[in-house]
């Protein structure tokens, strides 16, 4: 499965493209096997049959295709060294209806079809193996566990630091491109109830009628003009990226091994990822009835009309908000969603990073974690993540149209002043 610079293994592993030191170590392990590699030949569409009964088989077990039945036995017998008599002529077939008939011809059958006694595991073993399952499954949690605390210290749900930002200013003279994202968003209030409740098909429909309506109405270089001269939200939003940006600096700080990288490393993951990460949470305030984001007072219920006030264009609202239902509509687990957003941050192919085999090595430690976590806690959800890994690739493509229209923005200084410092200093390569 690939898309963009990211792609997935048939194993389900997020790996990337353009890693110059590809590495597949995740965590130290010595896990002894007490199955085989299927071989090339084998055709995982065929019937599975035990080669001992004829009963379904359940893998490979003791170098054999066998079912659960006989590679019980295998064992039982190997472990006792036990010794058959075969009470008829020695040759008896062995089936799933008289397999407990003769002792000894089925294991003289299980020996004859490959398998062998040198794959069984000790006790020894054995305890080892569940004290390593066990040592892996603690060290996830606690990665988890360290996840979710780092979002709840960086992500205040109350939103009660917006207050301190510039004051929305949504008055004054309106653009067209304003206007046409009020008027999107007006049809959106008309459509809620069936955009929440209709199919999916009706769902697709509704909303690509609002983005039709916002693109008819079509732009004219005087409407450019308009756009360039009142941006009145710039100021806010300015001030509300540049907090979020300090937040995502804090929760990148605590993703365990991301601090033990070289400061270069670190700056470089940030830079290039920060708009990645504040996308993927603010899907967190995002309401799918009417494709606003919800921050706390009424002053701080954002509308794409007051996006486009800041000096953003259709070509990043659109496919914006498409991400946002998506994943909206994924119902992600919270401890999915940091992971998630742990994950894109920790990308080894970004620009200026360094260190790509020791950054893959932990996204490879967090992408087993998540997938061990959505295995555990998502039995059906099958696919899950491979959508989740598609987001991120969606991702970069919105980071690619953040980026040129920032450097529209840039080049006209009397919006460029209203930006702050650290957006500057975050933004500032993409201008370069």
């Amino acid at each position: 499965y690939t898309k963009g610079n990211l792609f997935v293994t048939s194993g389900g592993r997020l790996l990337c493209c353009n890693s110059s030191s590809p590495s597949f170590a995740v965590m130290e392990t010595t896990v002894v096997s007490t199955s085989t590699a299927v071989g090339e030949e084998f055709d995982r569409n065929m019937p599975r049959i035990c080669g001992v009964c004829g009963d379904k088989a359940t893998g490979f077990h003791f170098n054999a295709m066998t079912c659960e039945g006989c590679k019980g036995f295998f064992r039982r017998s190997m472990k006792r060294k036990a010794a058959f008599t075969c009470p008829f002529n020695g040759s008896c077939t062995i089936t799933k209806d008289n397999r407990r008939h003769c002792q000894a011809c089925r294991l003289k059958r299980c020996v004859d079809i490959g398998m062998m006694k040198e794959f069984i595991l000790t006790d020894e073993e054995v305890q080892r193996k569940k004290d390593l399952i066990q040592r892996r499954k603690d060290e996830e949690a606690q990665v988890i566990a360290t996840l979710v605390e780092a979002h709840h210290k960086t992500y205040d749900d109350s939103y009660s630091d917006f207050c301190r930002f510039r004051p929305p200013v949504r008055e004054g003279p309106v653009t067209r491109s304003a206007s046409r994202a009020a008027s999107l968003h007006s049809l959106s209030d008309t459509s809620s109830y069936s955009f929440s409740h209709s199919p999916e098909s009706d769902t697709k429909r509704n909303f690509n009628n609002l983005l039709m309506m916002y693109q008819e109405q079509g732009s004219s270089p005087e409407s450019s003009e308009e756009e360039g001269s009142s941006l009145s939200m710039l100021p806010h939003l300015a001030d509300l990226v540049s907090y979020s940006i300090q937040k995502v600096i804090g929760f990148a700080k605590m993703i365990p091994g991301f601090r033990e990288l070289t400061a270069e490393d670190q700056i470089a993951l940030l830079k290039s990822s920060a708009i990645e990460v504040i996308m993927l949470r603010s899907n967190q305030s995002f309401n799918l009835e009417d494709m606003s984001w919800s921050c706390g007072a009424p002053d701080f219920k954002y509308q794409i009309s007051d996006v486009t006030k800041a000096g953003h264009t259709l070509d990043l609202m659109e496919p914006l908000v498409k991400f946002q239902v998506g994943l909206k509509k994924l119902n992600l687990h919270e401890e999915e969603h940091v992971m998630l957003m742990a994950i894109c941050l920790l990308s080894p192919d970004r620009p200026g990073v360094q260190d790509h085999a020791r950054i893959e090595v932990l996204q490879d430690r967090l992408s087993e974690t998540l997938q061990a976590y959505i295995q555990l806690h998502h039995p059906g959800g099958r696919l899950l993540y491979a959508k989740m890994i598609q987001k991120l690739a969606d991702l970069r493509s919105l980071n690619e149209e953040h980026s040129k229209q920032y450097r529209s923005l840039c080049f006209q200084p009397e919006h460029s002043m209203q930006l702050t410092p650290l957006v500057l200093e975050v933004f500032g390569s993409e201008v370069s």
